[in-house]
């Protein structure tokens, strides 16, 4: 072999020496070493049991399944030192005042009831969902196709039909945008006062309890504008029914769903939770998070930075909170 050889193995020999801890270079010369064996501190999250809250829902035994192999990957991503519950409340209370109590540490919410446990709760709001690369969509005043209305402002002393109280592009919206206009006043500080304001300012008003019932009441002539998303007749209705409206009027942006955190947890453990979720934007785990409510992905975010002045027509809408509370008895079709 040749001396260049010989002098380029022994390069490659020291290294290789070198980086795996066998040979370390001295002034000396070269001394072997034994192999140290790396020590990992044990880490303390400072808790046993983090317990997850899922948006309130009548159908718990759907949602739970996947809320569990939710729930298991998180486990895993605590290295197994900690245990994930989860809870399907058919309320909000049960979230919003767990969070504020530290019994629940961590919840998926409509935007609404997440302002409210950010306001009351010191919840701190950090995701949003993604869908289709949006991080909202647009709440929208629809009509029938042979109706000529072109504002919100002619909705005052008309027929109309709402998602639910709570709904975000379906009632707090559209609602909050003509009290704000100072088309619709609310005389007093509770939800009496709220539903009082909306007999007074509707021949007649519906919840439908969802997208497609408000848009229905649309359709079938008993009202004429219903409030929703800009998505909801693409999502919900058949070619032949979406033919049969059109937009009123395009309110603005509706911030997405929202994974908020309890300021029970330390920093420490908070940071590690909002690592794993981030998690679940790769590929081998994203299926995990389609499951639950069919985001694409979690972006890290603040309530300024995600809600920012949608809490503007939450705060303008007295007893939203009450209602947000209780949703089932203030949703009957009126």
């Amino acid at each position: 072999m040749s001396n260049g050889k010989i002098i380029g193995v022994a390069i490659a020999t020291l290294i290789i020496g070198i980086a795996i801890g066998f040979v370390i270079p001295t002034d000396s010369g070269i001394e072997q070493t034994t192999p140290q064996s790396v020590q990992t501190e044990s880490v303390d999250y400072g808790i046993d049991k983090i317990t997850i809250g899922f948006i309130p829902s009548e159908k718990a035994d759907e949602l739970s399944p996947k809320a569990e192999s939710l729930a298991e990957f998180l486990e895993s991503e605590f290295d197994g030192k900690v245990e994930v519950d989860i809870v399907v409340p058919s309320n909000y209370e049960t979230i919003i005042e767990g969070l504020r109590f530290g019994h629940i540490h961590a919840a998926f919410m409509d935007t609404g009831p997440g302002w409210i446990a950010h306001d009351r709760a010191n919840a701190e709001i950090v995701m949003a969902e993604v869908k289709k690369g949006k991080v909202g969509y647009y709440a929208t005043v629809w009509q029938r196709a042979d109706s000529n209305y072109s504002s919100i402002d002619e909705a005052i002393g008309n027929k109309v039909a709402f998602t639910s109280i709570t709904g975000s592009s379906g009632f707090i919206r559209p609602i909050g945008t003509l009290v704000d206009r100072g088309l619709i006043t609310v005389e007093g500080d509770d939800i009496v006062a709220l539903k009082q304001a909306l007999d007074d300012s509707f021949e007649y008003h519906a919840f439908g309890g969802g997208y497609k019932a408000a848009l229905e009441l649309l359709l079938n002539g008993s009202v004429e504008m219903a409030f929703g998303s800009d998505i909801a007749p693409e999502k919900y209705l058949t070619i032949e029914q979406q033919a049969q409206l059109k937009k009123v009027d395009t309110l603005g942006l509706v911030p997405s769903h929202v994974f908020v955190v309890s300021d029970d947890l330390s920093s420490y453990t908070k940071q590690h939770l909002v690592d794993s979720m981030v998690k679940l934007n790769h590929q081998d785990n994203n299926q995990i998070l389609k499951d639950v409510y069919g985001a694409d992905a979690l972006l890290p975010t603040t309530a300024e930075m995600h809600i920012g002045d949608f809490g503007q027509y939450l705060d303008l809408l007295p007893g939203i909170e009450q209602a947000t509370f209780d949703k089932k008895n203030y949703d009957a079709p009126k």
